[in-house]
């Protein structure tokens, strides 16, 4: 993570978490990396519109 901006998922634990949902691995290889861009874009976007609110003023 970059100060102010998210630059990717800890992949490890989102694996971890699909597997603990039931997930098929072959569906999370496929799906996760999509996810992942889209998510990232996102809440970069929130974050300028925002602010980090764990950074104080």
């Amino acid at each position: 993570m970059l100060p102010g901006a998210v630059i990717g998922w800890d992949m490890t634990a989102a694996l971890s978490l699909g597997t603990a949902l039931g997930v098929q691995p072959l569906a999370m290889a496929e799906l996760l990396p999509v996810l992942e861009a889209v998510m990232v874009v996102k809440l970069n976007e929130q974050l300028e519109t925002n602010g980090d609110p764990h950074v104080s003023p």
